[in-house]
């Protein structure tokens, strides 16, 4: 449970803001100060974790006693949850010497988007100017809506848009590795290792907008937008939109890269074996069930799918 780069992952980020609040604005009885410690050692990346929640709430130390009492006392009063409890983390932060940006090391963004997915969830949203949006698994988005434009901004996954061309306002796409604008553009966002994946389907998208070498991108392109602005057309082993119809349709793909993008809708750990991982998938498969997927596979390939536990599965040679 960490990133490839060895820094902590987005999960074990989430505990230690729990044991913050449990430590620091709470009166932690021995047990619980026990169970922290065992939690520190149980991963060598809990204490990286800890250290960036902790440093946000040493910063809160420097404001008035009054205000972060005050405020904490009337949190825990009315028992709020550990999304109020961040939301209040945020504010007090921004009111510091860290300022908003402190939200970005937490991964408060993802954690108090305006709309958000868990994993193996899809959720669809109607703007308020008629647009479509669909959010794929473990994915998070804000929206902001004014006289001038639309915006979203991709703060976690995936995300497509079909945005409504009756609206005259220019609808603006924030993400990582650049922003995007479009007007009538049906469009599907993915973060991904390389930086982003761009697909059009309708209309007409602008990429980098406010560059001097802007990159119109038209209906039926698909781009690898790299995260230093280099493109790349790409071709696929799989429908890209097919996660906006409930399915995974893929075509000849490798069972190592469809056992990684299965994992994707599953939670815990999904591995495939090095000899099996050229095997050839191709199909239509339900995403609302990823066991019977895995059922289809140990049928349709030379395959075994072994169990450890619920959480922890692997596909190897039958």
């Amino acid at each position: 449970m960490s990133t490839s780069d060895g820094a902590p992952a987005q999960a074990q980020v989430d505990q230690a803001i729990d044991w913050l609040v449990k430590l620091r604005f709470d009166s932690p009885s021995p047990r619980t100060e026990r169970q922290f410690q065992q939690w520190l050692a149980s991963h060598p990346h809990n204490p990286k974790a800890w250290q960036r929640v902790s440093n946000l709430s040493d910063e809160l130390a420097g404001l008035p006693k009054a205000l972060s009492r005050s405020t904490l006392d009337a949190s825990q009063r009315q028992r709020s949850s550990r999304r109020d409890h961040l939301k209040l983390l945020a504010l007090l932060a921004a009111g510091g010497s860290l300022g908003w940006a402190a939200r970005e090391p937490l991964g408060l963004p993802q954690l108090l988007a305006d709309s958000s997915t868990a994993t193996g969830e899809r959720r669809q949203l109607h703007g308020s100017d008629g647009s479509r949006i669909q959010l794929n698994t473990d994915s998070a988005i804000d929206l902001r809506y004014s006289a001038e434009q639309r915006q979203l901004e991709l703060l976690r996954g995936e995300v497509s848009l079909d945005s409504n061309a009756n609206d005259n306002r220019p609808f603006r796409i924030d993400t990582r590795v650049g922003t995007l604008s479009t007007r009538d553009g049906q469009l599907l966002l993915r973060e991904n290792d390389k930086g982003l994946l761009l697909a059009v389907r309708g209309g007409e998208v602008t990429l980098f907008p406010a560059s001097a070498h802007a990159r119109l991108v038209h209906a039926g392109e698909t781009l690898q937008v790299q995260a230093n602005g280099n493109l790349q057309a790409v071709s696929l082993h799989s429908d890209p939109w097919g996660w906006t119809d409930g399915v995974l349709s893929v075509q000849q793909m490798p069972l190592g890269e469809f056992t990684a993008e299965l994992s994707r809708y599953r939670p815990g750990l999904l591995r495939c074996a090095d000899d099996v991982a050229n095997l050839k998938v191709s199909g239509t498969y339900q995403l609302a069930d990823t066991e019977q997927i895995l059922q289809l596979l140990a049928r349709s390939l030379p395959v075994r799918v072994d169990y450890r536990t619920r959480y922890w599965v692997s596909i190897g040679a039958a």
